[in-house]
């Protein structure tokens, strides 16, 4: 039962006291999930990199197989996919009721990162190595105005 504001002895700290019960209940410190942010507890982390020429993500997803990974571009949305199984994570078969904690989940994910409208979906570049899958699509040609002459009739 709330008190009135009067019986308070702090109403500020009452006041913060219930900002983070509210915060923790819709986790609204966090930002919207889109298709550009990335929210706590996601898989794979990313990182999204733009050079001159290129643009390289970089999928952090160690103890994937790398046969596993299913990479897509359409226009300008990269999508990286995969399954990872940690059933044997501990060097054996381990009955799921012996835990005590698992943080690690098994199952498929999904990532779908918009990339900017000047890559070029023909040069794609996909390797993984030390757990990082690294994609690097290359930018379009820039479109250069040309000069159009007018003829005198």
């Amino acid at each position: 039962m709330l008190r009135p504001w009067f019986a308070i002895p702090d109403p500020f700290a009452e006041l913060n006291r219930l900002s983070r019960d509210l915060e923790q209940l819709f986790d609204l410190s966090l930002p919207i999930n889109n298709i550009r942010g990335n929210v706590r507890g996601a898989f794979p982390a990313i990182n999204v990199y733009e050079a001159p020429d290129s643009v390289s993500v970089a999928v952090f997803a160690p103890g994937i197989d790398p046969a596993s990974f299913d990479v897509t571009i359409e226009k300008n949305l990269l999508t990286v996919s995969a399954e990872r199984d940690t059933s044997n994570d501990v060097g054996k078969e381990v009955d799921p009721k012996g835990y005590h904690r698992r943080e690690r989940f098994s199952g498929s994910f999904r990532r779908a990162i918009s990339l900017p409208e000047s890559v070029d979906p023909e040069k794609v570049e996909a390797r993984y190595l030390d757990g990082v899958l690294m994609v690097t699509v290359g930018k379009q040609e820039e479109q250069k105005a040309r000069k159009i002459e007018v003829a005198v009739n």
